[in-house]
């Protein structure tokens, strides 16, 4: 009990942001309208008979060999790579996620 009420009380005094609602919405969106599209190959599991001639996990790369920890690599569907749901405000904590997440996203997009 003593960790759900820590992750509770965690949760009801993190700052909040109407970008998560925005985001979330802009999400639904796109799952409504059809765009949800299949997972890119690189990211489809490689580990069963026949993964590799159906190019599963073909040019995957492992985040975790980077020392950025992020690599440039598709993982969203088509129908909706490079599309941003959450923009991060400019003030308060959001000002810092915002600035990582900038740098996330040209890594992310330098293909």
């Amino acid at each position: 009990r003593i960790p759900l009420a820590q992750a509770v009380i965690h949760l009801a005094t993190a700052p909040k942001s109407n970008a998560v609602v925005q985001a979330i919405n802009a999400a639904q969106t796109d799952v409504r309208a059809g765009r949800v599209g299949a997972v890119p190959p690189a990211l489809r599991d490689a580990h069963y008979a026949g993964a590799k001639k159906l190019g599963h996990g073909h040019d995957y790369r492992y985040a975790h060999d980077d020392p950025r920890g992020v690599v440039t690599q598709q993982y969203a569907p088509d129908d909706v790579d490079g599309r941003d749901y959450y923009e991060p405000g400019r003030h308060g904590a959001e000002a810092a996620v915002a600035e990582r997440l900038a740098r996330i996203r040209a890594i992310l997009r330098d293909r």
